[in-house]
């Protein structure tokens, strides 16, 4: 990297000594990108900063939390109800909690429609998989915190699944619980831990964001730049639309958090954990009702935590199942068609959950399951092999101007 001589004394002093200013000029500011980036590419960027909002809220959080069984549910009380402006943290957390899985669930599925997972763009992919992976335990953790009804339930239910393993399960589940069962001691486990992780997924994101610099962004069209005819800067262009979308997104984030703050909150987990008492239902958050679906369709405990491993370890390998050498599916008139099956079919599964394991619910979700399943083990390779995709156009620049305009139409 080349490093930029700068007019101001001060920022070229530390340039050159540091070259931190040129680093961020050079990766944020004079960074080629596709020139035909959608607002789709935003929820990245939108994920990143619902992840610091998160972070940042947590530390004040956690400044008057008290992670004992006895005082954690009247802690967060008093944090509603006594700190300055407490009602206000805690709901940005709960609610970003939302949005952070919802904007990111958006760039995953604008990874599999457009097919960011191809060549030579894996190693990215499944990074962003990792992390999704680790979000799903950091969110559960901090579930448990309030320790209300559902909360607790939600806890002993979920961390008896580690009694599956063989082996050595039993002993990783003691380790856990800190003793024989779900208490005090699992609380401090749960309040370390949902602490420590986010600041390993913001680790993580820097690791992607490497990776995406090494290969570039993706775009629409599934075509590589031919050269600086197919790219602009990244600022001021991407900047500002990054921007744009960030302040629509808040928009609703805002609307939940002074006007419908408890929209997603279960009404069991304002009641205290009692152990004597079960809810009459226990569900997660929305976010985790796909997964939690999964782990409930399957009669036999150890097949159902299976199914919901493998579920996500179908992600991970998604780019080797994909055989198409086409990324987009805007060329892909028949995989395009099941792509949005899949959508389909993952807010089945989320809906499902929020159900008792019975009756149509039950069917529903099996079968919801099962296609899950097809999709990536017979769809994707076998309509890979047999899909004639439309033509490419020649190049981004050409999609986009005039002398291309009947390409696109050709292509459709």
């Amino acid at each position: 990297m080349s490093r930029k001589t700068w007019k101001n004394p001060i920022i070229e002093w530390i340039d050159y000594r540091l070259p931190i200013f040129s680093f961020m000029d050079n990766e944020l500011g004079e960074y080629p990108m596709p020139k035909n980036l959608n607002y789709w590419w935003n929820a990245g960027f939108v994920g990143g900063v619902m992840l610091m909002v998160l972070i940042i809220t947590g530390i004040f959080l956690a400044m008057y939390y008290t992670p004992h069984v006895d005082y954690a549910f009247v802690s967060i009380e008093r944090i509603m109800r006594d700190v300055n402006y407490g009602w206000l943290i805690r709901y940005l957390h709960s609610n970003g909690s939302s949005m952070f899985f919802l904007v990111i669930y958006i760039h995953m599925f604008r990874g599999l429609y457009y097919g960011s997972y191809k060549n030579p763009r894996e190693v990215l992919w499944i990074i962003g998989v990792v992390i999704i992976l680790i979000m799903v335990p950091a969110a559960f953790m901090g579930y448990v915190l309030v320790w209300g009804q559902m909360s607790f339930w939600a806890a002993t239910v979920i961390t008896s699944m580690f009694s599956v393993i063989p082996w050595f399960g039993e002993d990783i589940l003691h380790w856990l619980w800190g003793g024989y069962s779900v208490s005090n001691p699992t609380l401090n486990r749960f309040f370390s831990f949902h602490y420590l992780v986010p600041f390993i997924i913001l680790g993580l994101v820097f690791v992607h964001l490497w990776a995406l610099h090494v290969h570039k962004s993706s775009n629409p069209l599934g075509i590589d730049p031919k050269g600086p005819q197919d790219t602009i800067p990244f600022s001021p262009y991407y900047t500002i639309k990054d921007l744009f979308g960030l302040s629509a997104v808040f928009v609703v984030f805002m609307f939940f958090v002074f006007f419908a703050p408890n929209f997603f909150a279960e009404p069991d987990n304002y009641i205290p954990a009692m152990r004597m008492k079960t809810p009459h239902q226990i569900v997660p958050e929305w976010y985790l009702l796909p997964y939690y679906t999964l782990l409930k369709v399957v009669p036999h405990k150890t097949l159902g935590v299976i199914v919901m491993f493998a579920a996500q370890g179908l992600l991970l390998v998604a780019p080797w199942l994909d055989t198409s050498k086409v990324r987009s599916c805007k060329f892909r008139p028949i995989y395009r068609q099941f792509f949005w099956i899949l959508v389909v079919d993952v807010i089945v599964l989320g809906w499902a959950g929020a159900y008792p394991p019975e009756g149509i619910y039950l069917l529903i979700g099996r079968i919801a399951t099962v296609y899950y399943f097809a999709h990536f083990l017979i769809v994707m390779p076998v309509v890979g092999w047999l899909e004639r995709p439309s033509q490419l156009p020649e190049s981004i620049s050409a999609a986009v101007t005039k002398e291309g305009s009947g390409r696109v139409k050709e292509v459709g």
